[in-house]
């Protein structure tokens, strides 16, 4: 739960950041045939559903490995629905979703890292959960 949390969180607050150093204006600002769905405020790009979802995306498929298929179908729905309704681009999607993919892989990697034991000899990373 923590490594999913941690992905999720930390890919949030880079596509804040990302949005606020961006600032690009969603398709119903620009377009002026676009009729969202769903109200939106804020900036589109990267898309944080779509960030948000790759990054849980990456961190489950590392726990959960035979459900891999289950999770990356459910986060490109997520970021599908955001183009659907009206809200980003998808451009912004296919940001959001590169965005969280590299964030819970790092998150991943960062898990793996060999770690030192007391005595200074290297120990093994921690590998996903038999079962």
């Amino acid at each position: 739960m923590l490594l999913t949390a941690s992905c999720v969180w930390t890919a949030d607050l880079l596509a804040l950041a990302i949005k606020a150093g961006v600032e690009r204006p969603r398709p119903s600002i620009t377009v002026p045939q676009a009729d969202p769905l769903i109200g939106a405020g804020g900036w589109s790009f990267p898309s944080g559903h779509a960030t948000t979802a790759f990054a849980g995306a990456v961190a489950l498929s590392y726990l959960w490995r035979r459900a891999a298929p289950l999770f990356f179908l459910l986060a490109a729905a997520i970021a599908f629905s955001r183009v659907y309704v009206g809200v980003h681009y998808p451009g912004d999607v296919l940001a959001g979703a590169a965005l969280g993919s590299l964030v819970g892989l790092a998150w991943v990697a960062a898990l793996r890292l060999p770690r030192r034991t007391a005595a200074g000899r290297p120990q093994s990373g921690a590998g996903p959960p038999t079962g």
